[in-house]
């Protein structure tokens, strides 16, 4: 343990019920010293995922020995304390050693909706110095799941790929993962948000009807890769019909149509590959693309944790791109 005094309570977001956001509430709880393997956060910003709403929405059942139920699996903050084979640095991080001060990235961790939290040492990484903690707490989810999407269809420097949904949170990591690799990258998006998509390095195009017509009028030369974000049965097919192969056209949440049109699926959902191993390694590089400059994440809206239920209507509703996060 470390020599820091730290508190014995904490504020927490949880579910109380299944259904919709008016189910989060704030309770205070005990927060345990970190033990073997683990350390104690100190919570400066929370990503906010689909999924976290999606937790508790009854899509997963509606056990009530499920609740209260925590929430949030990606967050920033402080390390205050560590448990005593960390001290001693028996266990590490990905990066390393791992010390109380240490500001870090914490991601597939449980129950990130809080001031402060107990992790696994092998669940966090060392946050760009630079990095703001609110944009820190929304790389991991949906940059790793954009470094998956690009492993999986294997694309490689003079490619040129399409994105799908180039503006949406994962959209926006996917591009600019593929411009650092040397890759064109031709984005899908809403004519309003043309200059971002622009600004991330890709050429942006608008869905709807004619867009495979559109996509080949800016890369005559054809697509080689497809990364879907979007799930609609457009993008699903459109990205059959101009990459041919279906094996280098990735979705990560039209299952259903891509399953019947026989592209990767990846993520959570039915028949999926989960990625573990390449989204846990997946960490290292997406911090070190943030602190070479190639790498940014846009932060859509910030809320204070007592209002946890206004970001997950935002989460689940229409907001301008970017992350939504929680701030303790």
């Amino acid at each position: 343990m470390s020599d820091v005094e730290t508190d014995v309570r904490s504020v927490a977001v949880v579910a109380t019920g299944f259904g919709g956001p008016e189910h989060l509430e704030l309770v205070r709880e005990d927060v345990p010293d970190p033990g073997p393997g683990q350390v104690l956060l100190q919570v400066r910003a929370i990503g906010v995922n689909p999924y976290d709403a999606k937790s508790y929405s009854g899509a997963f059942g509606a056990d009530p020995a499920r609740l209260p139920l925590r929430l949030g699996s990606e967050a920033a903050g402080v390390v205050v304390a560590v448990g005593p084979d960390v001290a001693t640095g028996t266990a590490e991080g990905p990066a390393g050693p791992v010390r109380p001060g240490d500001e870090v990235i914490a991601f597939r961790i449980a129950g990130a909706y809080a001031e402060r939290v107990v992790v696994p040492v092998t669940a966090v990484v060392p946050k760009p110095a630079a990095m703001p903690w609110d944009e820190a707490a929304g790389l991991m989810l949906t940059g790793a799941t954009a470094v998956h999407a690009l492993t999986v269809v294997g694309v490689k420097a003079g490619e040129t790929v399409l994105v799908h949904g180039a503006a949406g949170g994962v959209g926006m990591a996917t591009v600019q993962l593929a411009v650092e690799r040397g890759v064109r990258v031709v984005g899908t998006a809403s004519p309003a948000t043309h200059d971002l998509v622009r600004d991330l390095g890709a050429e942006p195009v608008e869905y709807g009807p004619g867009l495979a017509d559109r996509v080949r009028a800016l890369a005559p030369q054809g697509v080689d890769a497809a990364v879907d974000t979007v799930g609609t049965d457009e993008a699903i097919d459109v990205s059959v019909e101009l990459v041919g192969d279906p094996g280098r056209v990735v979705t990560i949440a039209g299952f259903a149509r891509g399953a019947e049109r026989g592209v990767v699926r990846i993520g959570g959902g039915p028949g999926a590959d989960p990625g573990t191993a390449i989204r846990d390694a997946a960490r290292l590089e997406l911090v070190r693309a943030v602190a070479e400059g190639a790498l940014r994440v846009v932060v859509a809206a910030s809320f204070p944790l007592d209002q946890a239920a206004e970001a997950h209507r935002a989460v689940l509703g229409r907001h301008r791109p970017g992350k939504i996060v929680l701030v303790p």
